[in-house]
């Protein structure tokens, strides 16, 4: 995978590189290895998490939208690409704004890794979509496992009712161009 990212790259525009499945899935670790990889070859990377643009709890309906004004557009058409980060404590957007590093915008590759990735607005924008499958089970012990597990705890329930209306709205797994079976969550 990281191969075929790496041969586009250092065309004087971002390569966007999404990493999209269900929560617990292993999205981060494939989105974090991909870098590296990327990062190995010589070609300058950055991951962009959407749980810093989903506006709170009941905000992955919303996120895409974000990704595509405050980021996959700038990156299209040349401009300087950022975006406000959700401060989950504060329950709001930060005022200062994160920019996508300018040898990443310039040539490099930007991974975008979290539920709403792949959503149909941001398809045109894309150069590669990855879908990260891992079983019902494994899912859970991920997640219960995971450092936050007691601030998500209460909303694993809303977070799991919005993801599956979007995955049967926005289908990302059948338009996506690698599938990663991740089937022991590593």
């Amino acid at each position: 995978m990281a191969e075929t990212v790496a041969e586009g790259s250092g065309r004087g525009r971002a390569r966007v590189v999404v990493v999209e499945g269900r929560s617990g899935s292993g999205k981060s670790t494939v989105a974090g290895r991909l870098r590296a990889e990327l990062e190995a070859r010589g070609v300058p990377a950055a991951v962009l998490s959407m749980e810093d643009l989903y506006p709170g709890w009941h905000g992955l309906a919303r996120a895409p939208e974000l990704l595509v004004s405050w980021v996959l557009e700038p990156l299209r058409d040349g401009r300087p690409a950022s975006w406000h980060r959700y401060d989950w404590e504060r329950g709001e957007f930060t005022a200062a704004r994160v920019p996508v590093p300018s040898e990443v915008a310039d040539g490099g590759v930007l991974v975008v890794e979290g539920c709403g990735s792949g959503a149909r607005i941001a398809r045109p924008y894309l150069d590669l979509s990855v879908w990260v499958a891992a079983p019902d089970a494994v899912r859970a012990r991920r997640l219960d496992a995971r450092g936050d597990a007691a601030v998500y705890a209460p909303y694993r329930r809303v977070w799991a009712e919005q993801e599956a209306v979007f995955y049967a709205a926005e289908r990302p797994r059948e338009h996506a161009d690698v599938i990663v079976d991740n089937p022991r969550g590593a």
